[in-house]
């Protein structure tokens, strides 16, 4: 995609809002003038006063003490009478919005975002219309989300990584960050940080958990932290950090008093060093690695308790699984009309039976996928223990996610193994879904 000046961006993502309304106001939801509202203030968020040109350096929290009220959070979701997957208003105009965003910018963009490890300044415009950065953040702290879901934040990333797995998991990190510091954080660290995340651009953030040895285990971290009087000394290695050298702002997973807790970290904090670390897939991140010796952050900077830390894990391999249905589903898309145009032996390719009973266990595969992320995700927002059926979500995300995207390149033969079709880049990206731990939070 071509470079454009700050006009245009400005230009070209007040129309992207303008044509997101127009679509969406179709819907019956809207016809509710509440829901209306709230379509026009998720929309509209960025374009009133044209886009921020400071950058993720210059960028200072202030502490912030709170007022003796305690942290905000979204409120429970409300359980339905029976089981039924059909979006709610909120949840459906959230999803058609992504869903426009994925098909439109990110889909275009995807390749030489992959090129170059990055997501375009253009790209990063036009999807700061939608607030994303906001979907866990509570209304009355300026977010969007009127009660907390892990299934919005599921539809959501489902439908950007349709458009390009690497692109959305850039774009929602800074999401699970404001997500966690919203549902763990107290009313000082609301107060300090989230502000931020509600101006027209959100920084760049991320949730640093994965670590760069084998068998990594999330619950067992290397990075350590000691206390010391107010103050927690922060010694370790973070692996494939989303935008490492460019983020504001850290949740950091380490191991304190023998318990696995949540950090928040600035950036420019003495002793904090960045380095590439550039992957397989999802190259969109701009992975790096994060080198932490001798860091000190405020002990009010502990984010939540050791639960919340366990929480975040879950909750982040669920968003990998609902990153993994999205970009499954764009192979299966994909894999059907080609395999009933491409001729062989003077006959559809779709003919044959292994190439029929493949795209079979394709869809078989992800609706299974599918189903069990939404209904771990559901069991989250009602409440329940959803420990085991993350696990099966995470399970089949490992199992079958990599299997797809190895069928996606198999069906197209000498085709599925060049940068010709994106077959090759789904399926580097389906292999790091079941593999990689933090970045996302639902």
């Amino acid at each position: 995609m071509q470079d454009l000046n700050r006009t245009s961006i400005a230009d070209r993502g007040t129309a992207f809002g303008l044509r997101m309304l127009t679509k969406a106001g179709g819907l019956p939801v809207l016809q509710n003038s509440d829901t209306r509202k709230r379509v026009e203030k998720f929309l509209y968020r960025s374009t009133k006063e044209g886009f921020r040109s400071a950058t993720v350096a210059t960028k200072t929290f202030n502490k912030v003490t709170p007022n003796g009220k305690g942290p905000s959070r979204p409120a429970t979701a409300k359980p339905k009478v029976q089981f039924d997957l059909t979006p709610s208003d909120d949840q459906q105009m959230i999803q058609e919005a992504a869903r426009e965003l994925a098909s439109a910018v990110l889909r275009p963009a995807a390749e030489k975002a992959d090129h170059d490890r990055k997501v375009s300044d253009e790209v990063k415009a036009q999807a700061s219309e939608l607030g994303l950065a906001l979907i866990g953040v509570p209304d009355e702290l300026g977010g969007i989300a009127e009660e907390r879901s892990a299934v919005t934040a599921v539809l959501a990333i489902e439908a950007l990584a349709h458009g390009d797995m690497g692109q959305a998991v850039a774009l929602m990190a800074p999401a699970a960050v404001a997500t966690a510091i919203s549902n763990y954080g107290d009313a000082g660290q609301q107060a300090t940080y989230l502000p931020a995340f509600t101006e027209d651009e959100a920084p760049s953030a991320a949730l640093a958990i994965h670590e760069p040895q084998p068998l990594f285990d999330p619950l067992a971290p290397r990075t350590t932290g000691k206390i010391s009087g107010d103050t927690i000394t922060l010694d370790g290695a973070k692996a494939l950090v989303a935008d490492a050298d460019g983020a504001a702002l850290f949740v950091i997973s380490a191991l304190i008093d023998g318990e696995a807790r949540l950090v928040i970290v600035e950036a420019g904090a003495e002793g904090l060093l960045t380095e590439p670390d550039p992957a397989m897939g999802v190259r969109a991140i701009n992975a790096g690695r994060l080198i932490l010796t001798g860091v000190k952050v405020p002990k009010a900077n502990l984010l939540g308790t050791a639960e919340d830390h366990l929480d975040a894990v879950r909750r982040a391999r669920l968003g990998w699984a609902a990153a993994a249905v999205g970009a499954a589903q764009a192979a299966l898309d994909q894999l059907i009309p080609y395999v009933k145009e491409r001729q062989a032996f003077g006959e559809p390719i779709a003919y044959r039976q292994a190439v029929a009973f493949t795209i079979s266990d394709i869809a078989i595969e992800l609706e299974g996928l599918r189903l069990a992320t939404l209904r771990a995700a559901s069991r989250l927002d009602r409440g329940l223990d959803a420990s085991k059926q993350i696990s099966h979500a995470r399970q089949l995300a490992v199992t079958h996610g990599a299997q797809i995207g190895s069928h996606a390149v198999q069906l197209l033969g000498g085709h599925g193994y060049v940068k010709e079709y994106p077959n090759e880049r789904w399926y580097r990206d389906l292999r790091g879904a079941g593999v990689l731990e933090g970045t996302l939070l639902v």
